[in-house]
């Protein structure tokens, strides 16, 4: 098969024209939006339907604070103790640096696919395919993560159910199923449910933090020293060592300051994207590190008793039920549900427009279903089923251990694609054009492409070097080679669809 009729030399080829004509960009009001779409040889299916704040919000949603430090913060007090959210910000600095790179990207080609269209385009569509691949493996195993960990750790505590892992799969599945609907439904409710779950989520998080200050100023017994303790993990031989207690709380950080480039993800839908999209994902970036710097300092100024707190499986419900009472825990586990179903929803609409670009491109499987648009709905219905159809594979088919060892490792998998991302721009940005108003770095882009290689590697080394995570590590690298599978089916049966892209040798 060749290139043109991997695209769809057909139906692919027809859109393609109709796009050139007009077609249906919905783009901004000098058609540019439109046009880059044209310019990469496809059609302007997808509705530009995405303001700023909502393009901002799906960036800052997929990062969600509130849920970050709810899920993570038990471990730091266990392993290092509280003196370890002062790597909070360290990771907050290299993740920014890392955004800025992405944003680097996103403003020169706003393709959905993110960093599959920047590497197809820019260093070839074999490399595009890899990236491809392991974004796709870490969004789809992200939903499953974030829904089971909504339906365990708030939505279960939240109505007083027993802790019980089956009945957690069943909310699960329930979960993504309302998930698949309002994704199917319209990109417009689902920006409008990311907008909310966001605006309560920051509101959480000022409002959460005044009340524990005020309520430690008035009735005292905050404890200033907790921010040097390292409580439980005081006497742990290994605390300073590679792998150690103090190593494993940068895990909080690197796991919650991901993410933030699933705005690219969704590029097609967004108005005026090569200024909204990178300012989504820096600024997101930027507002996560700060919101939760805040946060976790007056979560552990809160802290009375150390090591009963540290014993707690969910700690920060702890901390405000002891601070501001029952009912507050309750509005808490309320909210954070809602910023979980928010994270879960950006999640799949993320994964399935990956899907649907690489299928377009027909190198995906099933691609010629997976690349289709609903016409009523403008959104990719067979992409988003699938994803929702894995979700509910991993849910019925593996065991407990199985499937945390799944979710831990697509810790790595985002540091991973980062630093392969750091390490293209690299390599290409002299073949990057300028653009007129689009984000741009300007003189700071090689030092800070150099400074966030470096952080990708620090971060890879602190994730991988624990005794933990070497299930993890054996996990990722089996996804690894499931793909090159499938890479080698391509370039046996259809190798012309890894040889050129759509739109010819276009300059970005």
């Amino acid at each position: 098969m060749t290139r043109a009729s991997a695209g769809g030399q057909g139906e692919q080829g027809e859109q393609g024209a109709q796009g050139r004509r007009g077609g249906s960009g919905d783009g901004g009001a000098d058609g540019s939006d439109g046009s880059d779409v044209e310019l990469g040889g496809y059609r302007q299916e997808l509705k530009r339907t995405l303001g700023s704040f909502q393009v901002f919000a799906i960036s800052f949603a997929f990062i969600s604070v509130a849920v970050g430090v709810f899920a993570t913060y038990d471990e730091v007090l266990r392993s290092s103790g509280p003196v370890g959210i002062w790597l909070w910000p360290i990771a907050a600095v290299g993740q920014t640096l890392v955004a800025l790179v992405v944003a680097q990207f996103a403003a020169r080609i706003p393709l959905s696919g993110s960093s599959y269209q920047w590497a197809s385009r820019l260093a070839g569509p074999r490399i595009g395919w890899w990236f491809g691949w392991l974004t796709f493996c870490y969004l789809a195993i992200a939903v499953v993560a974030i829904d089971n960990a909504l339906a365990s750790q708030a939505f279960m505590p939240l109505f007083g159910i027993a802790a019980d892992e089956d009945t957690a799969r069943v909310i699960t599945l329930v979960v993504l199923l309302v998930q698949a609907v309002l994704a199917i439904a319209s990109m417009r409710l689902v920006g409008w449910i990311n907008s909310a779950a966001v605006g309560l989520e920051v509101v959480l998080v000022v409002v959460v933090s005044i009340a524990l200050a005020v309520a430690v100023a008035v009735t005292g017994g905050g404890e200033a020293g907790n921010l040097t303790s390292r409580g439980v993990a005081a006497h742990a031989p290994d605390y300073f060592g590679v792998g150690g207690g103090l190593m494993l709380a940068m895990i909080m950080g690197l796991a919650t300051l991901v993410g933030f480039d699933s705005a690219a993800n969704l590029a097609e839908e967004a108005k005026d994207p090569h200024r909204t999209v990178p300012r989504a994902i820096v600024g997101s970036v930027v507002a996560a590190g700060i919101l939760g710097m805040v946060f976790l300092i007056t979560l552990t100024l809160a802290i009375e008793d150390l090591p009963r707190i540290s014993a707690e499986g969910s700690p920060v419900a702890a901390i405000m039920r002891d601070r501001l009472g029952a009912v507050a825990e309750q509005v808490l586990l309320v909210a954070i549900s809602f910023a979980f179903f928010g994270a879960g929803i950006v999640v799949m609409v993320a994964c399935s427009r990956l899907v649907y670009a690489m299928s377009r491109d027909a190198r995906f499987p099933a691609s010629r279903l997976m690349r289709r648009v609903d016409p009523r709905t403008s959104t990719p219905v067979p992409a988003t089923l699938l994803i929702f159809a894995i979700g509910c594979l991993l849910m019925v088919a593996l065991p407990g251990a199985a499937l945390l060892e799944l979710i831990t490792a697509s810790t790595i998998l985002p540091a991973l694609i980062y630093g392969s991302t750091v390490v293209l721009y690299l390599a290409v940005r002299g073949r990057l054009t300028r653009r007129k108003g689009a984000f741009d770095l300007g003189a700071f882009e090689l030092p800070v492409a150099v400074c966030a290689l470096a952080w990708t590697l620090l971060a890879l080394f602190v994730l991988v070097t624990p005794g933990e995570a070497r299930v993890p590590v054996v996990v990722v690298v089996g996804l690894l080679v499931l793909g090159g599978l499938f890479f080698l089916g391509l370039l046996v049966l259809d190798r012309g669809a890894l040889d050129s892209e759509p739109g010819g040798d276009t300059r970005w």
